[in-house]
Parts: structure tokens; sequence; C-alpha cells
């Protein structure tokens, strides 16, 4: 089995959600590439809202694109209505340029739009990387999640939903997703607008064998990838009795599962961590989570047993 601690290459620190002034943003898209790069980010997403208001901007930043770093073309898609009436909100990272954007002025749910299932899979077929939105943030249910089959990925953790409202959180559907047996990655994103502090909080660590929007992209759609605050994830190992985990100076390792299935050892500065595997028989998956003095976390994605 392939992972992003075995397959070929480097990681590249990523993120994948991020607003400029073509949208809700307060920065240029210029500026806001410059800011990433400087922070030592390896590559970005800018994925401005496409609605009707903002002209449907789907922006070009390859002009911004560096012998270090580089940039994905992407867009956050609207359309559709949740459970809660709410319009949807689905990120699309790799778009092309002709991307035929939905019938969606506003950020309202109007009669007549584009499903946000149907919309999600033109945006896969198009050849994007697919992720369900901030779910605690929009509101949203399982019966919601589970109409989006396009999907690649759940936002695990969004920087801008925690620094905004304290609604950062995507667990809880992506958990019970995977126990139905959806085959769904995660990531952690910022969702920068740069109006309050909600960059430069969580990003996506890509192992891929360059620094090229074709290879990074594969790689996400390959799963070849771990989400951070801060810790380094460095090897999973998974064994028939328990699992190993390599990581940055750790206060905890634990390994969820289905359910209340978990497991977690604590300590001090701690870089290895096996944890059996007896108390996940019955799940058929685990990730891993590794928290830092500084209650930072890394997520992996996760592991079909």
């Amino acid at each position: 089995m392939t992972d992003a601690f075995t397959a070929p290459g480097r990681f590249f620190r990523g993120n994948l959600h991020t607003h400029s002034t073509r949208s809700d943003g307060v920065l240029s898209p210029e500026e806001v590439c410059r800011r990433y790069r400087a922070e030592g980010y390896d590559f970005m997403a800018l994925t401005d809202h496409l609605v009707g208001a903002f002209k449907y901007p789907m922006v070009d930043t390859r002009d911004f694109r560096t012998r270090d770093f580089t940039t994905l073309i992407g867009a956050e898609l609207h359309a559709g209505s949740m459970q809660n009436g709410e319009v949807w909100h689905i990120l699309a990272v790799g778009l092309p340029f002709d991307f035929t954007p939905p019938d969606q002025p506003w950020f309202d749910a109007h009669d007549g739009s584009e499903s946000a299932a149907a919309l999600a899979t033109r945006a896969r077929n198009a050849g994007a990387f697919v992720a369900v939105a901030h779910p605690q943030w929009s509101g949203l249910t399982l019966a919601d999640a589970r109409t989006i089959e396009a999907a690649h990925a759940v936002e695990i953790y969004n920087h801008g939903c925690y620094a905004g409202c304290d609604r950062g959180d995507g667990f809880a559907i992506n958990d019970l997703l995977l126990t139905e047996g959806r085959a769904l990655s995660l990531v952690a994103t910022d969702d920068a607008h740069f109006s309050e502090p909600d960059h430069f909080g969580g990003w996506v660590m890509v192992k891929a064998e360059e620094n090229d929007p074709d290879a990074i992209l594969a790689a996400l759609k390959a799963g070849h990838h771990y989400s951070s605050q801060g810790p380094e994830i460095r090897r999973v190992e998974i064994t028939d009795k328990s699992v190993v985990v390599e990581c940055s100076a750790a206060t905890s390792v634990i390994v969820q599962g289905k359910g209340t299935a978990a497991r977690a050892i604590h300590g001090h500065s701690m870089t290895r961590a096996e944890i059996l595997l007896e108390r996940f028989r019955k799940s058929p998956w685990i990730r891993v989570t590794v928290i830092d003095a500084a209650g930072r976390r890394a997520w992996s994605n996760p592991y079909w047993l």
C-alpha cells in the first residue's frame, strides 16, 4: 500500500483555500501569493467565490509562480441548497479556465439552481480535486454530505472558520462518511480572507516528485498528503498488531476509528509511538492525530483495515 510516507518524492507545504479582492478577500491576488510565498509555503490555490456578483472569477495566478513557489487554479463553487436552506460551498482545485460556472448570482439558494452534487461531479470530471468545505461552519448534515459523491476530501480543519466563529471542525461528518465506506481524504485549509487572523493556520503536506501544479494535483487525488497546524508526521506503519507512528516532538499520538474506537499514548517530546490495534478490530478504517506541546495538531489520511 502506497501512502504519503512511502510514495516517491518529498513533502511540499500548501494551502488549498484562499480568497482575494477578486471576491470577498481584502488583498490583491498578487499580494496573497506574495504573503504565502514569504511565509515559506511551496504552493497555494486562490479559490475565489465563483458567483455572478464577482463576475465568476477564475483567477489566473500563473504570473506569480517562481522557481520555488507554484500555484494551482481553483475556485469555491456554490449551487443548490443544503437542508438548512443555505447555499452549498464546494472547494475545487485544479479547474480549467474554461470551466462553466453555475448560474449563481450571489450566496442565496434559489429555485432552478444546479444541484451541488451535479456541480461537484462536473468539477471532478473537469480534472479538479474536490472537497466539501467547512462542514461545521455550513451547518452540514450527514444527509447533505452523502449527496456529494464526487468529493475527494472533506475539510477537517478550516482556520478561517475557527478564527471567525470557532466552527472550524469537519471530523464528525468525515468520520461518519468513512464508516459508511466513503474513500475520502482529509484536508486542512486556511480559507484566508486576510480580514482577521485567518491565515497560516492549517495546511496540507503533499508528497510529490516535484513542486509542479500537475504533480501536486495528482498527489492530492492519490491521497499522498497529510494535514497539519505545525507538527510533522514522518511515517505511519500498520502491522497485524499495531500502528507505529514517527513524528516531530509530540505530547500525544492518537489513533481513531469507527464510533468510540480510539487509543492514545501521551508523553513528553515523543517522536515515536506504537499503538495496539486490538481496539480497532471492528473498525474498517483508522486515522492518526499527532499533538504537540503547544496544542497544535497534525492528521493523517485514513487507512483502510
